[in-house]
């Protein structure tokens, strides 16, 4: 069979950016690579928030995604990072896929975790008025802590310079989804019987392995599973992007 196109989702408070080296791999080995921004993601850093992510929602994020599938000839591989891995589930399970690869994968309301790590890493957002009525920006300490944990520290710094602001409500459905009334992170996990590859690192400590355990489990198709030691939940730098690549370049030749 032909390849199939690659569609590319990255996280919360992050850009498409994220993917370049990715992209440029693949597009280099006869994929048709796609790399959507979020929904006012597209933005310099610098710039003041966009009114409108004090209420955008989840699936604001997804049927602009979803939006793109439908104009690619054929159904893609959906690549999802972090709040991307979630976004992915949400939009193969709208319009279908070729197959799932979800890396470090956010929460859905099947497969939330408890633990201590992230809320410290949004302690600093959590503690502000009605923070969920608000877009958000994680601070540099604590994306340094949470979500570039094990990275070089120039590296770090680089990539918390070019982060931009979100959703809180997005933020607020992921994180506490009993409480969202619309169930904007529930995932129907019946439709999603497509091969699959999830990929976390160990040390992850804004969505820990046991989020990525429990995705795994929840998926219906043949699923696999695997932890990178010594990675954190940043996977774009070397030698841990070599890694996810040769687990995807794997993933991909199956199908």
């Amino acid at each position: 069979m032909s390849k199939p196109p690659l569609l590319f989702i990255h996280g919360m408070w992050s850009t498409p950016h994220v993917w370049d080296w990715f992209a440029d791999r693949y597009r280099a080995a006869g994929y048709a690579v796609h790399v959507p921004a979020l929904p006012y993601h597209d933005i310099d850093p610098a710039e003041p928030p966009p009114a409108i992510l004090a209420t955008i929602g989840i699936q604001d994020y997804v049927d602009a995604v979803a939006a793109v599938v439908r104009t690619l000839p054929e159904s893609p591989v959906i690549v999802g990072h972090s709040m991307g891995g979630m976004l992915a589930q949400k939009v193969a399970e709208a319009t279908g896929a070729r197959g799932l690869i979800l890396l470090s994968p956010g929460p859905t309301a099947e497969t939330q975790s408890i633990s201590l790590a992230p809320l410290r890493t949004v302690f600093g957002i959590a503690v502000k008025r009605q923070w969920w009525k608000q877009p958000t920006k994680i601070d540099a300490e604590r994306a340094r802590w949470g979500i570039f944990n094990e990275v070089p520290f120039d590296v770090a710094n680089a990539e918390i310079a070019k982060l931009v602001w979100d959703s809180g409500r997005v933020l607020f459905q992921m994180s506490m989804p009993w409480a969202d009334k619309t169930r904007g992170a529930r995932v129907d996990y019946g439709k999603l019987s497509m091969p699959a590859l999830v990929v976390v690192g160990d040390r992850d400590r804004i969505t820990p392995i046991a989020v990525a355990r429990a995705t795994a489990r929840a998926l219906t198709g043949h699923t696999d599973y695997r932890e990178i030691t010594g990675a954190g939940h940043w996977l774009f730098h070397d030698p841990v992007r070599e890694k996810v690549a040769a687990e995807m370049d794997s993933f991909l030749r199956q199908l």
